[in-house]
């Protein structure tokens, strides 16, 4: 905070207009003043400021009134003393803190005038040596420290038998109990190799060293994957049988604007901050800011309801260094972000089920099986037990329940599904949130039945996680694999390279060519192995990229105008007719989107770009 302090013998200033968007309101009373004898104390509020700084500022403002002896005090707000301003709503509520400080402390009135208004002012000074002092008032600097949460722990059956973490017997639920360690007693988990990370630098997901830590990049084999995973996200928020609108958005939101400040405040310590021109942003950490920014403008009435609108959101969170993970824990990522809204709670849990449905189906076709974390606010677990008990049914697995005070939180229900993975560690994947508090925050609403204005209730979405740890769920699949002695692999639709075809010498290249040509046209990704190097070379370095099948292509193949193809996954070799190995990769791909070849072609004409 910065003030300057000058003893007036006479001040008076005149509200002239509006220079915020939301400015204090202005009455008879303090649209203008006439003071004589007055401190005048004009007050920059800064972004850092709190109690500390009003308590400090307050007793620095009545020492020098003490000191000057005048007939009241006058606090004007002034942001030219400083170029780290606080948002408006806050300076607000930092100026009317110390006014209300100074009033009770002062021996003399005490006056303020609006905050948010453009004035203009007339002042002739004492000119004494007190008559003018300029003061900065820094926020004392102390350990940072979270707000503490006291939650309560219990295990919930589908049956609807509720237990303490300590009673429940986890003989069958092994996976559970690793839940259990890590987020009630915080136990370390086990190390150990990840293979993840080596199936990562395969397929070119690396750290980018030149950036900020935590930050990746994606080889052409890498920007496949994801860009099919981004394709994929969409595909399945249209499958819930809601509308869906696709939007999109900038990352950087203004913290002076209010509903974007006490949302950062709920987020917490793990903002990406910047400045631009003396204004201080946020970078978005999923698709919220947007999308709410966006729906406060739409005119939506109830007939409109449920629908979702949805981004694949280029997301940011400044997570500690030392727990950063390729793929998992980023401090930039891609969330395939999904938001319906609904009337009510009670059409919120309805939707949520669908939602829940579909989050355990992609886990199924991904091979795997999730495990609940239920975060949910202590009056929605005592008023809506039944329906809890609803969702961990649909589960078929008892889950982990951390109940919180409500208030907190902008929402009542918050699901984390975890795999344990193969270090044997459980990982957040998929997410679904009920949000009561955001609506009313960023002023969405819609019309009812009686032509009133209500906020919805929204669900927050991640059915298949963010794109880097829907792949990370991918890649670890692959690990426990090949812990189980099976040969690792892509499923078909991810593979960056679908097909390779290998023509056994340069007289047979035409012929692969065509082939190629012929499987691209039909929306595969496909590559020629046309390098001069040894037939075992190309096929060891196919097996090395997980290629699902090497069509190999010699005298026979050409005179019979067939293909030998070796099939990754059960290691056999078939000869096949072209439109029936096409009907094939039909068959295996279907339900999942196409994306073409991030790469030329011909091998001969590939740098390496992986390692």
């Amino acid at each position: 905070m910065r003030i300057l302090t000058i003893h007036a013998r006479s001040f008076s200033y005149r509200v002239l207009e509006r220079a915020v968007e939301e400015p204090e309101p202005v009455n008879q009373a303090n649209s203008e003043g006439v003071f004589e004898n007055t401190l005048v104390v004009f007050v920059t509020v800064e972004a850092e400021d709190s109690a500390d700084t009003v308590e400090e500022a307050s007793s620095e403002i009545i020492s020098v009134s003490r000191q000057v002896k005048p007939s009241s005090i006058v606090l004007y707000p002034y942001a030219h003393l400083s170029s780290q301003l606080a948002p408006p709503h806050r300076a607000i509520e930092v100026l009317n803190s110390l006014y209300s400080t100074l009033a009770q402390k002062s021996e003399i009135p005490v006056y303020k005038a609006p905050f948010g208004w453009y004035k203009s002012f007339k002042l002739e000074c004492y000119g004494h040596p007190l008559s003018e002092l300029s003061r900065t008032i820094v926020k004392k600097v102390q350990p940072a420290k979270k707000p503490t949460i006291v939650k309560e722990f219990y295990i919930v059956t589908p049956m609807g038998e509720v237990y303490t973490p300590d009673k429940f017997d986890y003989t069958n639920y092994s996976e559970l109990k690793v839940l259990v360690d890590k987020e009630v007693y915080g136990r370390e988990l086990e190390g150990g190799e990840n293979r993840v990370n080596y199936y990562c630098k395969k397929f070119g997901l690396e750290w980018e060293p030149m950036s900020d830590h935590g930050h990746m990049r994606y080889s052409p084999y890498a920007a496949v994957i994801v860009e099919a995973v981004s394709r994929y996200s969409w595909q399945v928020a249209r499958s819930l049988g809601v509308p869906v609108f696709r939007v999109m958005g900038t990352n950087m939101f203004n913290l002076k604007e209010k509903p974007v400040y006490e949302h950062a405040v709920l987020f917490g310590d793990r903002l990406y901050e910047v400045e631009v021109d003396n204004e201080k942003y946020v970078l978005r950490y999923a698709a919220c800011h947007q999308q709410f920014a966006m729906l406060k403008d739409w005119i939506i009435s109830y007939k409109d309801l449920p629908f979702g609108v949805f981004e694949v959101a280029d997301s940011y969170r400044l997570e500690q260094r030392g727990e950063l993970n390729l793929c998992f824990r980023l401090r930039k990522f891609y969330m395939p972000d999904l938001h319906i809204l609904t009337r009510d709670l009670e059409e919120a849990i309805k939707v949520s089920k669908i939602v829940q449905r579909q989050i355990h189906s992609e886990a199924r076709k991904a091979g795997r099986r999730y495990i609940a974390l239920y975060n949910v606010t202590r009056d929605f677990f005592d008023n809506y037990r039944d329906v809890l008990v609803e969702f961990i049914k649909s589960d078929e697995y008892p889950a982990l329940v951390a109940v919180i005070p409500p208030g907190i939180y902008y929402w009542v229900l918050n699901v984390e599904y975890h795999i344990i993975d193969n270090l044997n560690r459980p990982r957040e994947i998929a997410t679904f949130q009920i949000d009561i508090g955001n609506s009313e925050r960023f002023g969405i609403t819609y019309v009812n039945e009686k032509g009133d204005k209500e906020y919805p209730v929204i669900i927050h979405t991640a059915i298949i996680g963010s794109i880097e740890r829907y792949i990370y769920m991918i890649l670890d699949t692959a690990a426990n694999m090949e812990k189980a002695g099976q040969v690792p692999s892509l499923p078909l639709w991810l593979a960056p390279v679908q097909v390779r075809v290998i023509p056994v010498s340069r007289e047979h290249v035409e012929y692969a060519y065509s082939v190629a040509k012929r499987i691209l046209d039909e929306g595969f990704r496909v590559d020629v192995d046309d390098r001069d190097i040894t037939l075992g070379k190309k096929i060891r370095e196919s097996g090395v990229l997980w290629v699902p099948y090497i069509v190999v292509l010699g005298d026979r193949e050409l005179e019979t105008q067939t293909l030998n193809v070796r099939i990754r996954a059960t290691n056999k070799q078939i000869t096949l007719k072209l439109d029936e190995f096409i009907e094939i990769l039909r068959k295996e791909c279907e339900g999942y989107p196409r994306v073409e070849p991030y790469f030329p072609m011909s091998l001969s004409k590939q740098p390496l770009f992986t390692s």
